[in-house]
């Protein structure tokens, strides 16, 4: 199913000179950064900080798969776009795809399978309902 574009969360970031590497261009890594701000502030906006899902449901989410496209680099100064649409659901898993914009242009495409899990065991735990309900 596609997200609508009310659907896609939509995070901005501007590229600051920390970001890049020695070509001028946002080192890679850096990039995973952003898709985790962006997807911290998408549960925030449900409702939800990543503290009080552990102290209120027991459960923390944590990347469990990474699959990555790198289509453009970003520059310093830019003004991007990061965000979060297509959350799949299982059980115990999250699989959102993110994506990074500058303008209309794609620089990088993302699908991240989060696990949730219970914190004092480290094994699979179900969604918390409330998180599951806000997310329909």
């Amino acid at each position: 199913m596609t997200p609508t574009a009310d659907e896609i969360f939509r995070w901005p970031v501007r590229v600051y000179y920390e970001d890049t590497d020695a070509a001028g261009v946002v080192y890679y890594a850096n990039f995973l950064r952003y898709l985790e701000r962006a997807r911290t502030e998408w549960l925030a906006s449900l409702g939800f900080t990543l503290t009080a899902l552990e102290r209120e449901h027991g459960v923390v989410f944590v990347v469990h798969r990474l699959d990555i496209e790198y289509r453009q680099p970003a520059r310093l100064y830019d003004a991007l776009e990061v965000t979060v649409g297509s959350v799949a659901r299982g059980r115990s898993r999250l699989v959102a795809v993110q994506e990074v914009f500058r303008g209309e242009a794609q620089l990088v495409r993302a699908h991240v399978t989060l696990a949730c899990l219970d914190p004092a065991t480290w094994r699979p735990a179900r969604i918390p309902a409330p998180v599951v309900a806000k997310m329909h």
